[in-house]
């Protein structure tokens, strides 16, 4: 059947001499790999298509979908949003390769799940629009998340009480576990106040330093490897750590 979705891509690769298989998450459907004819052909006609399928793209796509096939197809496509400066600016752009690279980590079924598209589409929409400060913040952020909308957010918040995060229970207890997987003091502290978060804006609102936010996230990513099986290694994550600052 034929259906519109709008869709973030995630992952673009060459098909034969003039297609591409591109991964994208949809609002209908989840994530989905799709074969998308001729946009590599040397045409004047196909000039420029193939960068509609650049990493972190937002498209309104109509797309043809079979529940019982592993590949789509892509019938028509057009941008849902434009970005003004996520594809030039180096440091937003890391950040949104960061979070197109975690979701390919993250998301191993195509389950349709539209609040975590709304969180992925408004989290690269803020990125585009934020000062330097919300950009630096905004990886932590997602991250933590990420996680509440895959079913394991972490619960309860900082205190003299609980002033210890438990990664692998993702739960703030009043000790250290025996295990080495938690975070304390300013790093507990901080996730805490994250967590809390209801608006991108007040993100700006977080002065961090540098070794902090690294600290943090590494840290997170421990927690979703804890979380979901064979989460992998993150190549864009040391990129992301030279430039969080």
């Amino acid at each position: 059947m034929v259906h519109t979705t709008k869709g973030i891509v995630l992952r673009t690769v060459k098909y034969g001499d003039t297609s591409i298989i591109t991964t994208v998450y949809t609002e209908l459907f989840g994530i989905q790999s799709y074969i998308v004819k001729g946009v590599r052909q040397s045409s004047k006609r196909s000039a420029g298509k193939a960068g509609f399928f650049q990493p972190a793209a937002m498209l309104e796509m109509v797309v043809y979908h079979n529940e019982l096939k592993h590949l789509q197809f892509v019938k028509e496509y057009q941008w849902s949003y434009l970005y003004e400066h996520v594809l030039f600016d180096v440091v937003k752009n890391t950040v949104a390769l960061y979070v197109v690279e975690l979701l390919q980590h993250s998301l191993k079924q195509p389950e349709a799940n539209p609040e975590l598209f709304y969180l992925i589409e408004d989290t690269l929409k803020q990125l585009d629009r934020g000062n330097d400060t919300l950009t630096g913040n905004l990886p932590l952020y997602f991250t933590l998340h990420l996680g509440a909308e895959l079913g394991f957010g972490m619960s309860g918040s900082y205190s003299a009480a609980t002033p210890v995060l438990d990664l692998q229970e993702g739960i703030f207890v009043n000790e250290r576990p025996l295990h080495a997987y938690y975070l304390h003091d300013a790093a507990a502290e901080t996730t805490s106040r994250l967590l809390a978060v209801q608006f991108y804006n007040d993100l700006e609102n977080f002065q961090l330093s540098r070794s902090l936010r690294r600290e943090l996230v590494l840290a997170y990513q421990t927690y979703l490897s804890l979380h979901i099986p064979d989460f992998g290694e993150m190549k864009s994550l040391p990129i992301l750590q030279e430039i969080l600052s």
